[in-house]
């Protein structure tokens, strides 16, 4: 027998878009996300390049119709914890954690979150934020609900003192469920896809770039949430140390990639990325002069070229051949000092700037080797899903009847992963539709 059904791990932009296929060709899809929220790593960006097009603006439409399709069905607060069958005919359980509010009663009118006493670093801001243990993830969730965190729920951490439950007396509609229990689901589908995406690579290990004790260098995901209008500073880039706003930003290529101490291989995405932080930055204010100190240049994409072109133009973005060895601090002021040696002039040199943004690599998801556990697929020697034909078959696993797209499979950017969710998608119909 083969089901007509399909399970998608993973609801980022990758997920969501393989999701939205399968569910346009007819087939019923359960889509499974760990977080309270679909969306994944896209929702933290501010803009994507080359076009500088507002990140949430392209999602959030994407996010609505795959929550709103009649063939989707949206597990999130959920993991694959056990798969069992084959290709066309396997039988998957899905645990559902308690989120401790009833979906259908709330109505996220915020009241909750305004009373909640208990403040705890926001994941989703990188810490550069504080926020409740009942909250919306962003304030373009979907679903658009309330969840509250057990870890930090000073009444669920010890419900024997009974104390707090602030949320239960302001919540007019009756959502908060102190009852609610984990779940087990348990379905049967034909194909499952992988779309766990990636996480940015702990870059603390690297002492020599002073992240984590120099106040004033960052990692490039803590810059998209500065820059962004529903950031921390509600896009008003400013510096950590004093809040002032930097005139002179160093974006650091290839920490943590391209290094056979860290990661080896290139994350595909940290050129441009940065040469779109820059931008940025000059964007919000025309004086500031940024400068990306770079391995290569790896511009392949579309257009790229052209934009990296109109950064040196247009937007002060200069471009230096040099990997920093060692970031210093100036201790009267706080601007860090990057002390590098310049390939093309072979000269060992410093410079003072106001802020330092480090483009760490990116890596397979956390839990990715838990999921390829459950599923029976193998990884490669950086823990991306291996592809065992990548030329005749780019999307399929080791696993037949089991399939990866986005970042999970390989380093790729947003356009990329987007292309490789709907050849995924064709390839599930090819595998379901084939009897």
């Amino acid at each position: 027998m083969i089901h007509q059904a399909v399970l998608v791990i993973g609801a980022g932009i990758a997920g969501i878009q393989a999701s939205i296929d399968l569910a346009q060709m007819g087939f019923q899809v359960y889509l499974v996300e760990r977080s309270p929220s679909i969306g994944g790593r896209m929702a933290q960006l501010d803009k994507t390049f080359p076009t500088n097009d507002c990140a949430i603006c392209i999602l959030a439409p994407k996010m609505i119709e795959c929550a709103g399709h009649e063939n989707v069905n949206l597990l999130t607060y959920s993991e694959v914890v056990a798969v069992e069958g084959h290709a066309g005919d396997f039988r998957v359980r899905v645990r559902k954690k308690p989120r401790y509010v009833n979906l259908e009663r709330c109505t996220s009118c915020g009241e909750c979150v305004e009373k909640c006493p208990r403040r705890v670093p926001d994941d989703f801001n990188v810490g550069l934020s504080r926020r409740r243990a009942i909250y919306l993830p962003f304030p373009q969730a979907v679903p658009r609900k309330m969840t509250i965190d057990a870890e930090y729920c000073l009444y669920l951490v010890n419900r024997e003192k009974g104390r707090c439950r602030l949320c239960e007396e302001v919540c007019q509609a009756g959502a908060i469920d102190w009852e609610q229990q984990e779940e087990i689901a348990t379905l049967n589908v034909g194909a499952i896809v992988v779309a766990t995406g990636f996480d940015p690579y702990d870059v603390s290990a690297l002492e020599e770039y002073g992240f984590g004790t120099i106040s004033n260098v960052i990692t490039g995901l803590q810059y998209e949430r500065l820059v962004s209008a529903s950031g921390p500073t509600t896009g008003e880039l400013s510096r950590p140390s004093d809040g002032k706003h930097p005139h002179t930003v160093a974006f650091i290529q290839c920490v943590g990639s391209r290094d056979v101490n860290y990661n080896p291989y290139c994350s595909s995405v940290c050129c441009m990325f940065a040469t779109k932080e820059a931008i940025l930055a000059n964007e919000h204010d025309p004086k500031t002069s940024s400068y990306i100190f770079y391995t290569d240049l790896r511009a392949g994409g579309k257009r790229f070229q052209e934009y990296i072109a109109r950064a040196q133009e247009e937007y002060q973005v200069t471009y230096i051949r040099a990997r920093p060895g060692i970031i210093g601090e100036n201790p009267e002021t706080g601007d860090p000092i990057v002390r590098y040696e310049d390939t093309n002039l072979r000269k060992v040199q410093e410079m003072e700037v106001d802020l330092v943004v480090l483009c760490q690599a990116l890596i397979p998801r956390n839990g990715q080797q838990e999921v390829a556990d459950t599923l029976g697929i193998l990884l490669d020697e950086y823990g991306f899903v291996h592809t065992p034909e990548r030329l005749l078959r780019p999307v399929d696993t080791s696993v037949p009847g089991v399939f990866a797209c986005g970042y999970c499979q390989s380093p790729q950017d947003i356009p990329d992963s987007v292309t490789q969710a709907s050849g995924t998608a064709a390839r599930v119909a090819e595998l379901l539709l084939r009897e």
